[in-house]
């Protein structure tokens, strides 16, 4: 069976991925094409509906709900590793929401983070996650909302961090951060949905057990970055939560939905938003 399936360019994707679009585990009865581009692409082909597997943000799932559930596995999800909201100078809490920020797209989960702490900051510019760090050296913006690895690298860069939206949530729910999530067309029959979460899960597990296999895979997409960067990347985010969610990765994934509807932020969820029943 032919299934189209889309991740992002991130270590953390490329390593949890690569034993099954390279064929090093059993693929059961699939062969994938993958299409591999940035998270907010990733988000809006996911509106599109076309895309049999698709990686994408959980903030943006509710706009795509009727067309995907979440798997169990390959989440995103975890202990401080949030996004963070940085800026050249020292920032007090009350000058936040007059400030300029820098955000990775409209519909990262990063941006429904930075939306529900500070609901009163209006003033946000779109750029690639990568770009960040410079439009706010170069005092484009007066803020920028970090993800992926500039994490670990906007201190070198002389940047200051305001907040780290990921300890708040952690404060806020005693519950972990859900970033980004797979998602599987709802349509698909339910063995389907199955037989990919096992083959999703078991991949995700082969890349654990041998982290050197994937990373010829993972440096042909992190051109940029140094082996010490990608191995804290992919410490960061991918655990337990990868391999299988659990009682407590969906309950964190539930909580986020629910207090963005609250703040009014996201659609109300009506259909069953997981593919595989505990």
């Amino acid at each position: 069976m032919n299934l189209r399936i889309a991740f992002s360019t991130c270590p953390n994707d490329t390593f949890m991925f690569d034993a099954m679009v390279n064929y090093r585990i059993d693929c059961e009865e699939f062969k994938f094409h993958p299409q591999l581009v940035d998270i907010e692409k990733l988000n809006l082909l996911a509106v599109e509906g076309e895309i049999d597997i698709i990686k994408a943000s959980y903030a943006a799932y509710p706009t795509f709900s009727r067309n995907y559930q979440i798997l169990s596995a390959g989440s995103a999800l975890g202990h401080s590793n949030g996004p963070l909201l940085v800026s050249k100078r020292k920032i007090y809490p009350d000058e936040i929401e007059d400030l300029h920020i820098a955000i990775p797209g409209l519909n990262t989960t990063a941006n429904l983070l930075l939306s529900i702490a500070y609901p009163k900051v209006k003033k946000k510019t779109e750029y690639l996650f990568s770009d960040i760090e410079e439009v706010v050296l170069s005092n484009e913006t007066d803020a920028g909302l970090l993800i992926h690895e500039n994490r670990f690298t906007y201190e070198t860069r002389g940047l200051k961090k305001i907040i780290d939206l990921g300890t708040w949530w952690e404060t806020q729910t005693k519950l972990p951060i859900p970033l980004g999530g797979i998602m599987v067309k709802r349509s698909l029959p339910q063995t389907i949905k199955e037989s990919i979460n096992r083959v999703l899960s078991n991949s995700v597990s082969f890349a654990m057990e041998y982290p050197l296999v994937s990373l010829p895979y993972i440096r042909k997409y992190a051109q940029s970055m140094k082996d010490d960067i990608i191995h804290k990347h992919i410490e960061l985010y991918v655990n337990q939560y990868s391999v299988d969610l659990g009682d407590v990765g969906r309950k964190a994934i539930e909580t986020l939905f629910e207090k963005a509807s609250e703040n009014k932020k996201v659609l109300h969820l009506t259909q069953p938003i997981f593919a595989i029943q505990l």
